[in-house]
C-alpha cells in the first residue's frame, strides 16, 4: 500500500511540476494564432475574440474586436463555413512585445462570403495582458 501511495504521489508531483512549466512566449503566440484560425473555421466568435485585446485595431481602424466577432456571429447564424489555411508563422520580439507574420488562404461555403476569398499577408502585434498574450493590432493585405 505504501508503494502504491508513493508511486501515486510521484505521478501527481511530476504532473504538477510539468504544469508549472510554461511554454516560451513565441510558442504561446503561435498557439494563440492557431486557436484563432480554428475559431474562424468553426465560426466561434467567442473563441476568436478571446485572443484579441479589448482595444484591438484591425487594418488601421477598419475592424475592431467587436466587428470581427459580429462577422463570425453572422456567418454562424447564416450557416456559413470558413476555410483557413495558414503558411509558416514568423514570430519576432520587439521590446516587451512580439510581431508575428504569416500568410493565410481564406475560402468559404459561398453563402455570406465569396467561395474564394484569396491569399492574405498578415502582420500581427502581440502584448502580454496578465499571464496571456493577446493580439492588439493586425494588418492584412490581399496578395496578388
Amino acid at each position: 500500500m505504501r508503494k502504491v501511495f508513493s508511486a501515486l504521489f510521484s505521478i501527481v508531483l511530476a504532473a504538477g511540476l510539468a504544469g508549472c512549466h510554461r511554454a516560451p512566449d513565441e510558442v504561446r503566440i503561435r498557439q494563440a494564432i492557431e486557436s484563432a484560425r480554428l475559431a474562424a473555421t468553426e465560426t466561434d466568435a467567442g473563441r476568436l475574440t478571446d485572443v484579441l485585446s479589448e482595444d484591438f485595431d484591425g487594418n488601421d481602424g477598419t475592424m475592431s474586436r467587436k466587428d470581427l466577432g459580429n462577422l463570425l456571429r453572422l456567418a454562424r447564424f447564416r450557416g456559413e463555413s470558413v476555410r483557413a489555411v495558414m503558411g509558416p508563422i514568423t514570430v519576432e520580439p520587439r521590446g516587451d512585445r512580439y510581431v508575428a507574420t504569416f500568410t493565410i488562404t481564406l475560402g468559404s461555403g459561398g453563402k455570406l462570403f465569396p467561395a474564394e476569398l484569396g491569399v492574405f499577408e498578415v502582420e500581427t502585434g502581440w502584448r502580454r495582458e496578465g499571464r496571456e498574450w493577446h493580439c492588439y493590432t493586425a494588418r492584412w493585405k490581399h496578395q496578388l
